[in-house]
């Protein structure tokens, strides 16, 4: 494998990984996220991993024939990939409350946050690509603590609503996944 080499199961994985975050631009959550301030090394960390999640998957993953063990490896993406799926039809279909985004689930803290991480690493032995496996290690640095603290604030804080006129959902505190323009209402 060169260095650089498009990757048609890679490109697949990118836009499985992209679509469901694309639904919060037609469905955002029906109250208003905590606003936070997020340190920039944990805002940075989450946009890098972010960006070459989507990319080098596309890039630099496997383009021929699979191993036995890169297609066990593309099975556990792909398993990993429906329940990440699961959650965001749950997310739709129970009223896009904001806790569903960011709430536990069979004990498993943000796993809307935890499980495109895991299928990061995964799709990296799939492609065998120690270049993805680093993208889900940077994006695990960022992505994580930043969810875990919105679910923190989530559980502490009753949502509010907005008043008749007023901006609400993820548009109003959105810029890509809006993580980096939350601050303190203080």
């Amino acid at each position: 494998m060169r260095l650089v080499e498009f990757s048609p199961y890679g490109l697949a994985f990118s836009l499985a990984l992209l679509a469901p975050s694309l639904l919060l631009a037609w469905w955002p959550p029906r109250h208003p996220l905590p606003r936070l301030r997020v340190a920039w090394p944990l805002a940075a960390a989450e946009r890098l991993g972010q960006a070459l999640a989507l990319v080098l998957p596309v890039v630099s993953g496997a383009t021929g024939p699979l191993t036995p063990a890169q297609s066990v490896l593309g099975c556990t993406t792909g398993v990993l990939f429906l329940a990440y799926a699961a959650l965001w039809v749950r997310y739709l279909a129970k009223g896009r409350e904001p806790e569903l985004l960011y709430g536990r689930w069979a004990g498993v803290p943000v796993p809307l946050a935890l499980l495109p991480i895991l299928a990061v690493t995964a799709c990296a032995g799939w492609l065998g690509s120690p270049w993805i496996l680093a993208a889900g290690v940077i994006l695990a640095a960022g992505h994580l603590p930043i969810s875990l603290q919105i679910a923190q604030r989530l559980r502490n804080e009753p949502p509010k609503i907005p008043r008749p006129g007023e901006a609400q959902g993820a548009a109003a505190s959105y810029r890509g996944d809006g993580h980096t323009d939350r601050e303190e209402n203080t």
